[in-house]
């Protein structure tokens, strides 16, 4: 009887010092396992050894392919690029850091094999190691984006999840260049069965997500899958418009009335300032979005390939 084939799909961006360990931990697991893999490793352009390190895994293991980038194109090029390439009737998706701990493999496959699932995800149950004004913002943003957009997005989710080849399908099918894969997974839906675990820590290297980094991918999220802030801005303008037609009201019937002078210049020049304030931030809103739609327009690849091991596949 044919086994099933699986691809562990797993994005690297500068992780020499940890891929040797991760493919060491995740080989011993998908061994003991009854199906056949393959490992899918994308090089989103590494500046240190991390291609060369694959090269090696390569020459060692048939079950090794991998792909290098023309430069960092970031973590959601290498997931879509995983993706694409991989053959298997399941695909697997994994951080190289081992804070998705392999050891979850089996059961996963289990419940996409005979529970009926379409995807198994996993999900942190605490940020244990996390600056707290990290985690703070990061539960924060989970409560909003499921508030107003489609997308149902767990808090505390991972990239760490099993798919079978339809989702996987239905995954690439939305070929979007700007791209927030957890909205995607959310967005396709399918039957999905989540796995909590405690967080892990890195096995080695560092983070190659700062603060900044992740407030920047979150209102990517917000905007790629929610209009909402389109709206608030709208109402926003509208209050105003509202609030100044009062005021306008307000000051003529003074005058009239009571011939007084309108003073106050300095606060006057202040609401001003507010007011223009407030124009600018509703038009960067509309400005994020016409951004995002003049980048779909261009249709630019998502990625470009410099270099793989797999022979047919075009570089």
């Amino acid at each position: 009887m044919k086994r099933n084939l699986i691809s562990i799909i797993v994005p690297c961006y500068n992780e020499q010092e940890v891929l040797p360990l991760f493919y060491r931990e995740t080989a011993a697991v998908v061994d003991t396992m009854d199906a056949d893999f393959e490992f899918v490793f994308i090089d989103d352009g590494s500046k240190d050894n991390t291609l060369s390190v694959l090269r090696e895994l390569a020459a060692t293991d048939e079950r090794v392919f991998y792909y290098s980038f023309s430069r960092n194109f970031g973590k959601e090029a290498g997931i879509f690029a995983g993706l694409t390439y991989a053959r298997g009737d399941y695909t697997v998706i994994m951080d190289a850091d081992l804070q998705d701990p392999p050891t979850l493999l089996p059961a996963m496959y289990d419940a996409v094999k005979n529970e009926g699932y379409d995807a198994v995800a996993t999900c942190r149950v605490t940020r244990k190691g996390e600056p707290p004004i990290r985690s703070f913002f990061a539960r924060m943003f989970y409560k909003i984006i499921n508030r107003i957009s489609d997308a149902d997005i767990k808090d505390g989710a991972r990239d760490f999840r099993m798919m079978s080849r339809q989702m996987t399908d239905a995954v690439l099918a939305m070929g979007e260049y700007n791209r927030f894969s957890k909205g995607i997974f959310g967005w396709v839906g399918y039957r999905t069965k989540w796995l909590s675990y405690e967080n892990i820590e890195r096995a080695a290297g560092v983070t190659k997500w700062s603060f900044w980094k992740l407030l920047k991918y979150s209102l990517e999220g917000i905007i790629n899958f929610s209009s909402v802030p389109l709206y608030i801005s709208s109402w926003v303008g509208l209050f105003f418009c509202l609030a100044a037609f009062v005021a306008t009201v307000f000051f003529f019937v003074r005058r009239l009335w009571f011939g007084d002078p309108v003073t106050g210049w300095a606060s006057l020049a202040c609401l001003i300032t507010f007011i223009g304030g407030v124009q600018l931030f509703c038009v960067g809103v509309l400005g994020q979005y016409m951004a995002r739609m003049y980048a779909e327009s261009k249709k630019r690849p998502i990625f470009l390939l410099r270099e793989t091991n797999r022979k047919g596949e075009r570089e």
